[in-house]
């Protein structure tokens, strides 16, 4: 068993899992990349503050949906205080998909798949879909009028698709666990993923301007 005074020296061969580890993350995400002190300017655009203002939004539905879950199910419908912190967690998920939506559409506008972030623009896509999913077992967890609706009518179109094989929405049980286990757990690994993917590349420059084409000649590019 290795000791302190036996514990390999910096510089050393160190050949142990927990050693290739430390040293894959101090090469791929040195601390001056997890929390920079200075941010290139285009930092500054209103696209990634919409990022971060998606990701409080989902703060705000994690706080409020733990609240829901510790008091049950159906405390929001015989308490005001269950109905107040309900809207809370109805309202934050609104912001979250607004915002959310306003970042992946500009992020697609400004291609941010260029440079090598293709994988950081495919788990943002991947985030919104998930929290879709998560939004619709939201809806058919409300256990009033909404959600029976809303149950009856997605039945058939999920049945189509053959996932009615493994999801029952008329299941109360089913969608209630998925919706305040697995979903939730899921799209936070997949933004915790994100920003560390964000942190480690940096976020994407903003496309060169053309220059002026001459008449009968191709646009080229500014930088070119």
């Amino acid at each position: 068993m290795s000791t302190p005074d036996s514990a390999p020296t910096p510089g050393s061969t160190d050949t142990s899992w927990t050693g290739a580890t430390r040293r894959f993350l101090e090469r791929r995400l040195p601390l001056a990349h997890l929390l920079p002190s200075r941010q290139p300017f285009f930092v500054g655009s209103w696209v990634y503050v919409f990022g971060v203002v998606a990701v409080t939004g989902l703060i705000w539905v994690i706080g409020s949906g733990i609240v829901l879950a510790f008091f049950g199910p159906g405390w929001w419908h015989v308490s005001g205080v269950g109905r107040f912190v309900n809207s809370v967690h109805f309202w934050s998920v609104q912001l979250f998909f607004v915002f959310a939506a306003l970042h992946l559409w500009g992020q697609y506008f400004m291609a941010s798949w260029r440079d090598g972030r293709a994988t950081t623009w495919l788990v943002g896509v991947v985030i919104f879909i998930v929290g879709l999913v998560t939004g619709f077992t939201g809806y058919v967890s409300q256990q009033n009028l909404d959600a029976q609706w809303i149950a009856l009518n997605a039945k058939d179109g999920i049945n189509g698709t053959g996932a009615g094989a493994f999801f029952n929405v008329l299941d109360f049980g089913q969608m209630y666990g998925i919706h305040v286990m697995l979903l939730p757990v899921l799209v936070t690994m997949l933004v915790v993923l994100h920003v560390v993917q964000v942190r480690l590349r940096g976020v994407v420059k903003p496309i060169e301007p053309r220059a002026p084409a001459a008449s009968g000649d191709r646009p080229t590019d500014v930088a070119s």
